[in-house]
């Protein structure tokens, strides 16, 4: 292990550790060419995890929902992601882990019940989605024309890879010279964006779709939040019309925490800058995670 350079990254394939670049998937597994996997990703900032049993418990649920059993139990999932942390020395890290179903092999029938699940974990450093800059001045985003995959077609709950719709919305968003795309679903209520969950804030309610969307954790942080700095949270529909004329509007997501958004297509909201109650949460976020909110230590070596 000390001949290896893990500063890129590390990586468990499989039952091996691995530095990041060396980590790889036939291309003919199923989670590869038929987006049969799942995931999640918990954060590691000030040198702990992030809500790491959250974590966990929603990835176990993910992979039950799909029929996937690695041979891995919750408490070796956290020894792993430990494991490649710790390798890898980051302090400030994105945490993947996948559950993805392999070809079924030669001589069974090819269905899905007959693939084996295995799980690749990896370490990255810091990802932010969006950057410090566009945080501190509110991220521009639009509306996408896109419809968010159904609930009916695909559960939302499940941590996926299903990004079409996502990632068209993005490409309109840049050739709009936003920065991101929020898409509604069938009914013209306000789904999610790109890998995050939004909020929107009403004569200082704050207010987050009740469906449609992923149960993010750093949204269920929010919601607590909410009740510790005593302002009114409520999981509801959100239409469009009312969405676009929201007081303010942020986002949440493991990847940069709670980040807020000034401009909503040709609207500019408030003043162009992110709006008190925004401003609150995201600092008051930070601050808990500074002091060990929610926090799992590392041992470094």
């Amino acid at each position: 292990m000390s001949d290896l350079d893990w500063s890129s990254g590390a990586a468990y394939v499989d039952g091996q550790y691995m530095p990041l670049e060396d980590a790889k998937i036939p291309v003919t597994e199923w989670g590869y060419r038929r987006s049969d996997v799942t995931y999640d990703v918990v954060g590691v900032y000030y040198g702990a995890f992030f809500r790491l049993d959250d974590h966990v418990k929603r990835f176990r649920a993910s992979m039950e929902k799909l029929r996937m059993k690695p041979e891995e139990s919750d408490d070796q999932i956290k020894e792993i992601l430990t494991e490649i942390v710790t390798r890898s020395g980051y302090r400030e890290a994105y945490v993947a882990m996948d559950c993805l179903r392999s070809r079924p092999p030669r001589g069974v029938p090819l269905h899905p019940a007959y693939g084996r699940s295995y799980l690749i974990c990896h370490v990255l450093p810091w990802v932010w989605v969006f950057t410090p800059e566009q945080q501190e001045r509110g991220v521009h985003a639009i509306i996408g024309t896109p419809e968010r995959i159904a609930p009916e077609s695909f559960d939302p709950t499940i941590k996926n890879f299903h990004w079409g719709d996502l990632t068209r919305g993005n490409f309109e968003a840049h050739e709009q010279g936003a920065e991101t795309a929020i898409l509604l679903d069938r009914y013209g209520h306000v789904t999610e964006g790109p890998g995050y969950n939004v909020f929107a804030v009403f004569d200082g309610k704050v207010v987050t779709p009740r469906s449609g969307a992923l149960e993010g954790i750093t949204r269920k942080s929010v919601i607590e939040l909410c009740q510790m700095l005593r302002l009114e949270c409520e999981l509801r529909d959100i239409t469009r019309d009312e969405f676009e004329n929201a007081d303010e509007i942020f986002c949440s997501t493991t990847a940069g925490g709670i980040m807020p958004i000034s401009k909503l297509g040709s609207r500019i909201l408030g003043n162009g800058r992110p709006g008190p109650i925004s401003t609150l949460l995201k600092d008051t976020f930070w601050e808990k995670r500074k002091q060990g909110w929610h926090a799992t230590p590392i041992a470094y070596e």
